[in-house]
C-alpha cells in the first residue's frame, strides 16, 4: 500500500513532540503521523511505502522521525525532495529514501517495484518507470546493516 502525503511534511508531524519521551521504535509508531493521518499506525503493514512531495522530513534533527517510520514498517519513503536533516537521519538508521521528481504520480493504490540498485522506481499499476539518483556503495551498505551503527560494528567485528 502507498501512503500519500504533500508537500512540507515537517517532523512534528511524523512523530509529535509528545511522544519524545521514548527512542523506542515499538512505541514511537503506534503515534507516527497520527496528527495528519489519525489511521496510519491501524492501516500501516510492512512493506508499505510513503510517498510526499517536496522537503519531506523539514524541521527539527531529531532521530525520531525516520525511525517511527520504519518501526512501523515502511520500507521505502519516496519523496520529490527530503530536508537534508532527515535525508542523513533516515540512512543512519536504515531507512531507504529516494527522491523523485515525479513521486506525485505515486497513486494510493499502485502496485510499486523499487531498485536500488538501478536507480529505479516500477509502478506496475501505471507502467511507468521513474528514475532515482542510485545509492553509492557505502549507502547501501549502511541501509543492508540496519544503519550506521550496526554497519559500523559489522566493520568492527571483521578487524
Amino acid at each position: 500500500m502507498v501512503h500519500i502525503y504533500g508537500d512540507n511534511i515537517n517532523t512534528d508531524v511524523i512523530i509529535p513532540a509528545r511522544f519524545l519521551t521514548s527512542s523506542d521504535g515499538e512505541i514511537l509508531k503506534e503515534h507516527c503521523m497520527e496528527d495528519i493521518d489519525k489511521h496510519f499506525a491501524k492501516n500501516v503493514k510492512d512493506g508499505d511505502i510513503i510517498v510526499g512531495g517536496e522537503n519531506f522530513g523539514c524541521g527539527s534533527s531529531r532521530e525520531h522521525a525516520p525511525l517511527a517510520i520504519k518501526a512501523s514498517g515502511i520500507r521505502c519513503v519516496i519523496a520529490k525532495s527530503f530536508a537534508r536533516i532527515f535525508y542523513r537521519n533516515a540512512i543512519n538508521i536504515g531507512l531507504p529514501i529516494l527522491e523523485c521528481k515525479e513521486a506525485l504520480d505515486i497513486e494510493k493504490n499502485n502496485q510499486i517495484e523499487i531498485d536500488f540498485n538501478a536507480g529505479k522506481i516500477f509502478n506496475k499499476t501505471k507502467n511507468k518507470i521513474y528514475l532515482t539518483e542510485k545509492y553509492p556503495s557505502f549507502i547501501q551498505n549502511i541501509i543492508a546493516s540496519g544503519g550506521l551503527l550496526n554497519f559500523l560494528k559489522e566493520q568492527n567485528e571483521n578487524f
